[in-house]
């Protein structure tokens, strides 16, 4: 049975069941409580920067808070690049369990969401991508700067703030049924804890001092969780409007070189969404892809099977 992600669309269509209906809004409560954790994981690490700086003022930023940044940065990002989008959302290889349960964990600390909403809102952006039904196209926001600017804001953050109307079981009943994934999916909250914390602990352990646990927890806890956040966002936005599309499909994505190193290989979106199941999304020479390079990896030492590269897949230039 194929998922959302590889149900076929016309060119240019927009399917006959997407209304404004479609997907029933979320309302009271618990959008309001969303609508506030949102707002403070947008605006909250734009205020510790400002602190940080304050507090780091004519002092040096160490290599200790250096490191631990790029290395929280890469094992969350991997998570997200691996785990929730190649595996989970795509189905690009087979994981043996452990490494399933690591990717999805991986992935639910760089605190996108939990493991199965984020699925399921991303399998509906490739079915219904920038028609009707897609949560966050910059299109359709009107011509001209003005439009485009809209556009950008809305695929960028202003669709987090949007009531989440996709029904996790239309759109990943595979996840539901696999009873790690939904357990992996509860203890988001708990995940996000450990992704500050952890940080928080190594510097302490490290430095030798609670100032260095809380350096560490600024830089590689909160702002690395905020630079995640805004290359993850780019791809959603920027790589729909700007950049290179030679591979023909259905949609207006595109594949962003400056982005590829940040994004672990992400932002070669328009092959991506040309091929939603390729294990690679850096497809031609000179193409950057960390993501698949990790994949391979991670074949060689048997954990992952039955891996779907592009030359196993019919990725001619159409």
């Amino acid at each position: 049975m194929p998922v959302a992600a590889d149900m076929p669309r016309a060119r240019g269509a927009v399917p006959s069941h997407v209304a404004s209906n479609a997907f029933p809004p979320v309302s009271g409560a618990p959008l309001a409580a969303s609508r506030t954790i949102t707002t403070f994981l947008v605006v909250g690490p734009a205020l510790a920067l400002a602190i940080g700086l304050w507090l780091l003022w004519g002092h040096a930023l160490g290599a200790r808070d250096l490191l631990l940044a790029a290395g929280f940065y890469v094992v969350t990002a991997f998570g997200i690049t691996v785990g929730f989008h190649r595996l989970f959302t795509h189905h690009s290889f087979v994981p043996n369990r452990p490494l399933k349960i690591v990717l999805a964990a991986a992935g639910s600390m760089a605190i996108q969401g939990s493991l199965i909403p984020w699925v399921a809102a991303h399998r509906r952006h490739h079915m219904f991508s920038d028609c009707a039904g897609d949560p966050h196209s910059p299109h359709g926001f009107g011509s001209g700067t003005r439009g485009l600017l809209r556009g950008l804001v809305h695929a960028h953050v202003g669709w987090l703030f949007k009531p989440d109307s996709t029904p996790a079981e239309r759109f990943a009943p595979d996840l539901l049924a696999d009873r790690d994934l939904v357990l992996v999916s509860r203890v988001f909250p708990l995940l996000a804890f450990v992704s500050f914390a952890t940080p928080f602990a190594v510097g302490w352990a490290w430095s030798g001092t609670v100032a260095g646990g809380i350096t560490a927890l600024l830089w590689a806890g909160i702002l690395r969780m905020a630079a995640l956040h805004h290359v993850t966002w780019s791809v959603n936005s920027l790589c729909h409007v700007f950049g290179k599309r030679p591979f023909a499909n259905k949609d207006r994505s595109t594949n962003l070189a400056p982005l590829a190193l940040l994004s672990l290989g992400d932002s070669w979106h328009n092959f991506h969404h040309a091929h939603p199941s390729a294990a690679r999304h850096g497809a031609t020479r000179g193409q950057v892809d960390p993501s698949a390079a990790l994949i391979r990896l991670f074949e060689r030492a048997g954990w992952a099977t039955k891996v779907r590269w592009p030359e196993r897949l019919s990725d001619a230039r159409t």
